[in-house]
């Protein structure tokens, strides 16, 4: 999940200006027991305003430490998140985890956000154990498989939620999840699913397979995208898809973030690739970047190779310390051309952040250097989702 702050008007109540000084605090410290002291501090205010669901606090306090002390920024974000994905006061025995197992999917089909029939539950939850999860780790798995739109909102809802399928863990019982006036899910080309569960372990022992001895992080991943991908696919029906190694929630979801932008760029290539018979050595690319106050993200229109008309768009977004001056547009380069297409056009010209006005949809470069709407040929158009995610 991208960190990027947008910066408030106003003062900073008392409250926030606590934050704000415990975790300059924090980032100054010269020594372990000094960090204890400011951690201990900082994780007791944050956990009140996770109870008091006081959102704009932590956001302001935030939004303040982001323009004003970049180290102190970190740490607080950093204090936040552990403290909403850990459930601190469900147990002072044992240490508690939310955690997300992100799933990368493409279909020119819409792509689900569903229930996770019984059967399949306890399937992923063999898996799980047997690659993913600690020995003798207690865990919960929620029965749905989650949209972005459809996670729990803000830090305080990701705490509430935590707590939540964090005493299903504490109990070894699964998580039913009321689907009632749950958000609907936009329908895009390319999007992520979430799987949720809660790890529960006695205080200080592992949660992770790698952290036993005779474990590691690409085994588990590897693992798991054979076994747990098998048993994901069937909710995804029509979809290519694509795991991301479980781990806690923000981590994850992170992780998604960064491995869904060049996922994007091979399901556009692929799509356009059956929907107009047009293999990749067919396709030109112009890649330009996108500026608001700041650089934005980087878009790039599609087109076949003879042609101008921008067929198809992609949006990579900057996320995290990414600025102007990260290798952004040579690491998209560098996956079309893993995709086979070899006609990429790179322009250095300051486009606005603009969209269209009628349905939304991002605006895209082509190759005279304008920025225009995707639009595919007439006989594909109805079958396609607005645009990727």
């Amino acid at each position: 999940m991208k960190r990027t702050r947008l910066k408030r008007r106003g003062g900073l109540g008392r409250d926030a200006e606590r934050l704000a000084w415990l975790a300059t605090g924090l980032a100054e410290s010269g020594c372990r027991v000094e960090d204890r002291y400011w951690e201990q501090n900082l994780a007791a205010a944050i956990d009140e305003l996770l109870e008091d669901n006081d959102e704009e606090t932590l956001n302001a306090a935030l939004d303040h430490l982001y323009s004003t002390e970049a180290s102190a920024y970190d740490e607080l974000a950093d204090q936040i998140e552990s403290r909403a994905e850990s459930a601190p006061r469900l147990s002072a025995e044992h240490d508690v985890l939310l955690v997300a197992a992100p799933v990368l999917a493409w279909s020119r089909y819409r792509i689900p956000a569903t229930a996770i029939p019984p059967a399949v539950l306890a399937n992923l939850r063999v898996h799980l154990q047997a690659h993913i999860l600690a020995d003798g780790v207690r865990f919960s798995l929620a029965d749905f498989l989650f949209s972005p739109d459809q996670l729990p909102q803000g830090y305080c809802g990701t705490a509430a939620f935590a707590h939540v399928i964090g005493g299903a863990a504490m109990n070894g019982q699964d998580l039913h999840i009321d689907t009632e006036g749950m958000p609907e899910t936009a329908q895009f080309l390319s999007d992520t699913r979430y799987l949720l569960a809660a790890v529960a372990v006695p205080r200080g022992q592992p949660l992770f397979r790698w952290q036993e001895a005779d474990g590691s992080r690409e085994q588990a991943l590897n693992q798991w995208r054979t076994q747990g991908g098998a048993c994901l696919a069937p909710l995804l029906p029509g979809c290519a898809l694509e795991v991301v190694l479980p781990e806690a929630y923000f981590a994850a979801s992170r992780s998604a973030d960064k491995d869904s932008r060049p996922y994007a760029v091979r399901a556009s290539v692929a799509y356009l690739g059956t929907a107009l018979e047009a293999p990749a050595a067919n396709l030109r690319a112009v890649i330009a970047p996108f500026w608001d106050r700041h650089l934005e993200e980087y878009r790039i229109g599609l087109t076949l190779r003879d042609h101008d008309e921008v067929v198809h768009g992609v949006v990579w977004p900057l996320l995290g310390a990414e600025d102007e001056n990260s290798d952004c547009a040579a690491q998209i380069e560098a996956v079309l051309r893993e995709c086979g297409v070899s006609e990429i056009v790179n322009l250095e010209h300051r486009f606005p952040l603009e969209y269209c006005d009628d349905c939304g949809a991002p605006m895209y470069p082509s190759p005279e250097g304008e920025i225009v709407h995707a639009e595919m040929p007439e006989e594909q158009a109805e079958q396609l989702p607005r645009h990727l995610h």
